[in-house]
């Protein structure tokens, strides 16, 4: 998807993102760190940190970690909270890093907002022989019922899909010489919130974010009454996807 309207407008949620995200399943992490060696005397990239969500999540593997965002509103909020990590304003099309400068790629819930050749060029460029690309997105559960209806709602303010089946972004990252195939896991994390968290983390989202204030109203006003009264424990998934650098001459 590339309408940039959608894109920026997590500028205008950078407070609510922070409060209402979740982060990424533990085990998704521990997978990881042993498969891309993500740990101790390593340099990881988290490219479009938004708040950093993922880059503390990094940290805690021991890794050294610089965060690259281009919006200054969500990096704002990411050097407050998160003031261990390097903090770098920069694009996923322009990273201002050298050439072969670290271990590790980790972008959290962005991948599909990038120009993806572009992205991948300079990717590639910013990781060492060895390197690899690790994707990550946080996605609804189906099964349940309140995250299936609260998917529907944000999903009828989505542009149309033009594909099905395969995103461009992966068969872009599939056909590409810079980097070997794909690899998908999926691992379940759960997580306890409230009414205002829940309706904080679909006002978040870009459908809602970018869409009319009267719109945006509707929407929370929907995600409360589905929401209800008390605690909510919803199981959530985080898919992982990475693809290893491949040395080109």
């Amino acid at each position: 998807m590339s309408d940039d309207r959608l894109r920026c407008s997590f500028e205008r949620v950078a407070e609510a993102y922070e409060r209402s995200r979740p982060g990424y399943a533990p085990t998704a992490l521990a997978w990881l760190a042993e498969r891309i060696g993500i740990g101790p005397g390593r340099r990881v990239l988290d490219l479009a940190a938004g708040t950093g969500k993922l880059t503390r999540q990094l940290l805690t593997l021991g890794a050294d970690v610089v965060a690259v965002e281009p919006g200054d509103e969500m990096r704002g909020v990411l050097v407050r909270v998160v003031s261990e990590a390097e903090t770098l304003a920069g694009s996923a099309e322009a990273i201002p890093l050298p050439d072969a400068a670290v271990d590790a790629v980790t972008v959290g819930q962005a991948f599909h907002w990038f120009r993806t050749e572009e992205a991948l060029g300079e990717i590639h460029r910013v990781l060492r022989p060895g390197g690899a690309l690790a994707l990550l997105w946080n996605e609804w559960d189906h099964q349940d019922p309140l995250q299936r209806a609260v998917d529907e709602l944000v999903s009828g303010l989505r542009p149309r899909r033009e594909e099905e089946g395969t995103p461009q972004w992966a068969a872009a990252v599939e056909a590409s010489l810079l980097f070997g195939p794909l690899e998908e896991r999926d691992f379940r994390h759960t997580r306890t919130l409230d009414a205002d968290r829940l309706v904080d983390w679909v006002s978040s989202t870009s459908p809602v974010a970018s869409a009319h204030p009267a719109v945006q109203e509707r929407v929370e006003d929907q995600v409360r009454a589905l929401a209800g009264h008390g605690p909510l424990e919803l199981t959530i998934m985080t898919r992982v996807y990475v693809t290893d650098r491949v040395s080109v001459s």
